[in-house]
């Protein structure tokens, strides 16, 4: 039996540990209520051990669960099967577990606008749900992400730097920050597992070198980095792509959309879940990394309170100790919170090295 980075496969693996994760999942964040339809949408790629859990969760808390599994799609950001599309817009909340995510697509834009409550748990196994979800402090991890959030949102020039050479500005100019990790409260939110927070500066203002070093995707053949992947963008576009092996199949499917919003800056996202200290290769977690920061290229939803607009596709890409310069004063060094307010939750979270 093949086995894959943090995916065991025995039916038995800390199952105590992934029933408690999935109560804290369905009661604690997304905020299931008795008599709420809970869909669970995953793939053939998917860990069912997690989607049957969550399904339980759903209705020991007296939800109604829907669990609906369809074969893996070739590519993420598009629409799944009919009959899921119209299950989501009638759902109360919607668990989305499967590889290939539909985020961003029209029907998940649709479902939102119908009021239902949505996280994006794509690749989600056992081990992750354990480490990120049943073992993490979210009140802590949240109180973390509203905290960068206040101090993000009153800095107008902001500056990525990186050893690998990234050197990225951009100009904030009055924009929010969104904080993905909360608890879903609110009809149509698009929620995220704990730990993230996410804005775009000004689209005309962002410029430089940006390089990726930990992880990138889709496309589905990198994932993990063997090498990094050095981006030039200009006026928020992303104008060249350069690097080895990696470099060129992420060039090559970006070209093969053919469309101009594919090579837009999205958002930046910062990673703090004290369960995720390297990457593993999926994206929810290599986007969390503690200390990390990843950045979307492509389609962008409004829930980032910036420009909207759609694309074909939408990527991730990481980087795993970034310096960030807010108006000139140092928030993050090589991959280290310096803020002390942000310190101090650091060493609250039992983080080692604060």
């Amino acid at each position: 039996m093949e086995l894959r980075l943090g995916f065991e496969p025995m039916n038995g693996y800390l199952k105590y540990e992934l029933y408690k994760g999935a109560m804290k999942l369905v009661a604690d964040v997304m905020l299931a209520k008795p008599g709420e339809t809970v869909l669970i949408t995953a793939d053939t790629s998917s860990d069912m051990r997690v989607a049957n859990a969550i399904a339980a969760a759903a209705h020991a808390v007296d939800a109604i669960p829907v669990l609906a599994e369809y074969s893996t799609a070739k590519e993420t950001c598009i629409d799944p099967p009919v009959p899921i599309q119209a299950a989501a817009c009638e759902a109360d909340v919607w668990i989305e577990l499967a590889d290939k995510n539909v985020q961003h697509c029209l029907s998940w834009q649709k479902a939102l606008s119908c009021g239902c409550r949505y996280t994006c748990l794509t690749g989600m196994d056992v081990d992750m749900i354990v480490r990120c979800i049943t073992n993490v402090d979210y009140d802590l991890v949240i109180k973390m992400g509203e905290t960068m959030k206040e101090i993000i949102e009153k800095a107008n020039t902001v500056q990525i730097l990186s050893k690998n050479g990234t050197n990225l500005t951009g100009e904030m100019q009055g924009r929010k920050v969104r904080h993905s990790g909360r608890r879903a409260i609110e009809k149509g939110q698009s929620n995220m597992m704990c730990g993230q927070i996410s804005w775009n500066c000004m689209e005309s203002t962002i410029n430089g070198k940006l390089v990726f070093d930990g992880a990138l995707w889709p496309p589905a053949e990198i994932g993990l980095l063997k090498a990094p992947v050095y981006l030039t963008v200009e006026n928020g576009v992303v104008t060249k792509v350069e690097g080895g092996r990696d470099a060129d199949i992420f060039r090559e499917w970006l070209a093969s959309y053919n469309h101009p919003a594919s090579y837009r800056v999205a958002h930046y996202s910062l990673g703090f879940n004290p369960g995720v200290m390297a990457p593993t290769g999926r994206i929810v977690e290599d986007e969390r990394v503690f200390g990390g920061i990843e950045f979307g290229i492509g389609s962008q939803g409004a829930s980032i309170l910036a420009e909207k607009w759609d694309a074909p596709s939408h990527t991730d890409g990481t980087i795993l100790k970034p310096t960030i310069v807010l108006d000139g004063e140092v928030f993050e060094e090589d991959g280290v919170y310096k803020h002390p307010r942000v310190r101090e939750i650091c060493r609250e979270l039992g983080v080692a090295g604060y």
